[in-house]
Formats: structure tokens, sequence, C-alpha cells
């Protein structure tokens, strides 16, 4: 049995094609970290939560700069492509923002003050696994519980799906971005 994780190839077992049925797809294409995904079925069904519904307490836009900022701060390129790609526009971040996601901090100044101490929770949480007291007082005061669950959450998500495609080394996909 290979000990390397590559995207899995069709044709798929009808197991793992049932599963996939239930992951997003770009025009009929299945991305190569959900095949990755695939070498396990039970990572398939169970190895990071699905965030990315309509219910969430957080805002898109906050969901993709705390996913941007996770990938970035992983030194995953190919899954903040992805999102930058699907996302950054629809939620309105601008070229400079996304720039910053990878190169800037919490204090940039194209960033609103709730945008600040997000990214700021989001890179202690990457560097120490937890959120300063100086840091979490303002998190609290402008995030909810549930919010402030989403955003730890999706930060502990996405350090799963960068450590996936990183070391399945998958190359971007075709239409994803680079890092600046």
């Amino acid at each position: 049995m290979p000990r390397t994780l590559t995207p899995v190839e069709e044709p798929f077992s009808p197991e793992v094609t049932a599963v996939l049925e239930t992951y997003p797809k770009r025009d009929g294409y299945v991305l190569q970290l959900f095949r990755v995904f695939a070498n396990s079925l039970r990572f398939l069904k169970k190895g990071t939560v699905n965030l990315l519904d309509s219910d969430s307490p957080v805002t898109m836009r906050q969901r993709e700069i705390v996913i941007l900022r996770t990938c970035a701060n992983n030194d995953c390129e190919y899954e903040w492509g992805v999102h930058v790609a699907a996302f950054s526009t629809h939620v309105g971040l601008s070229e400079v923002q996304v720039a910053s996601t990878r190169l800037g901090g919490p204090d940039d100044d194209c960033w609103s003050r709730e945008e600040r101490v997000l990214i700021r929770a989001v890179d202690e949480l990457c560097v120490s696994g937890r959120i300063g007291a100086a840091s979490y007082d303002e998190f609290q005061e402008l995030f909810t519980q549930e919010q402030q669950l989403e955003v730890l959450a999706l930060c502990g998500n996405y350090h799963t799906v960068s450590f996936v495609a990183n070391t399945a080394r998958l190359d971007g996909e075709p239409f994803g971005a680079r890092f600046p």
C-alpha cells in the first residue's frame, strides 16, 4: 500500500463517490485536496468540518479573512489560492487586503477595527494555540461566544487543511491565486 499522500484518481470506489458527491466542485471538478482526503474514507467523511454554510454566526467576509490568514500563516498557497479565487471578490476583499492576508499584519490600514482584532486573534492562535489576554479582551468585546467558537473552529479546521495540502505537496489549482 502506498504511503504517499496524493490525490486519488478516478474511477473512485462507490463509497468514495458517494461521499465526494457531498463536497463542493468547480464545474464538476473535484479539487485535488478533496481527492487527497479520499485516501481514507474515514477522513473523507469526518476529517474536516464543513463550516462553509449559510448558518455560520460569522459573516462570509470574516470567515474568509480567518481562512486566508490561517492558510497564509501555515504557508499553504494551495488552499489560500483556492479561497482567493473562489471568494475574495464575492466578500469584497480588495487586492490590497488579499495581499495583506499573506504579507501584512493586523495593524494594516486596510482593515476595520473588528477585522484587525480578528486577524490578531488568528495570528496568536497560529503561533501559540491561544489568544493572548490583551487581544482576547477585545475579541470578547466584538464577537459573541458563538462567533468566538466559530473562529476557533475555522482556524483549527484550516490548520488541518493546510497540513494535508502541504504534506501532499499539492500544486495550486489551475484557477487558484498565487501568493504575492
